[in-house]
C-alpha cells in the first residue's frame, strides 16, 4: 500500500513535470535563467520551500484517506 502510494507520488511528479515541459516551455526557461541569476541561498530556500509545501501536502492527503 506504501509503495503504490510512493509510485502514484512520483507518477504524478513526472506527469507535471512534464505538462510544464510541454505546455509552456519558452516560461520555463524564463524561469530558469532567473534562477541561474539567484544566489545558492536563495535557490537553497525555494527548494527546501518546495519541500515543505510538498511534504504538507503529501500529509494532508494521508490524513484525508
Amino acid at each position: 500500500m506504501i509503495f503504490n502510494k510512493l509510485v502514484l507520488a512520483i507518477g504524478l511528479v513526472l506527469a507535471l513535470e512534464g505538462c510544464i515541459i510541454a505546455l509552456a516551455p519558452t516560461y520555463l526557461e524564463k524561469i530558469l535563467k532567473v534562477l541561474l541569476k539567484s544566489t545558492i541561498d536563495n535557490r537553497r530556500i525555494i527548494g527546501l520551500s518546495g519541500l515543505a509545501l510538498g511534504t504538507f501536502l503529501i500529509w494532508l492527503s494521508v490524513k484525508i484517506i
